[in-house]
């Protein structure tokens, strides 16, 4: 049933994320199976990047996830992102997009809508995601 769903909003051209890859029922099974568009790493294992204790294993974790996300052509975005340092490993790991609190706090969708007209009206960019994009 859930792959005949995910196939008819494949259809309508609505792309279907993996949240939280990595944690609970995320298993590995489901990317053969419902055909995603993105995976997205839990902020669990980001979280420790750039951390002393557990920072080695967090790294190849997210180094894996990445090149497994790239090879099956999903995009892949890196949840939790709260420092440089992290950005600047997961830049270096090709990770195509990021969120998190190094961005922005959450917005409400008006909130959101004035921030990116703002930008828009002003022609400059968002200097803080580059090149990792935000994806909120």
């Amino acid at each position: 049933m859930a792959t005949i769903l995910i196939k008819q909003l494949k259809d309508k051209n609505i792309h279907i994320c993996l949240d939280d890859f990595g944690t609970g029922y995320s298993s590995l099974s489901y990317l053969h199976s419902f055909h995603f568009n993105t995976l997205k790493i839990d902020r669990s294992f980001v979280s420790q990047l750039g951390k002393d204790e557990g920072a080695n294993e967090s790294l190849e974790i997210v180094k894996a996830i990445v090149n497994l996300g790239c090879n099956l052509g999903m995009n892949v975005v890196a949840e939790g992102i709260e420092t440089q340092d992290q950005l600047n490993q997961l830049n270096a790991l090709n990770c195509q997009y990021g969120q998190g609190y190094w961005f922005s706090a959450p917005m409400s969708n008006t909130i959101a809508t004035h921030f990116l007209m703002d930008l828009l009206r002003s022609k400059q960019s968002y200097t803080k995601n580059i090149p990792l994009e935000v994806s909120q």
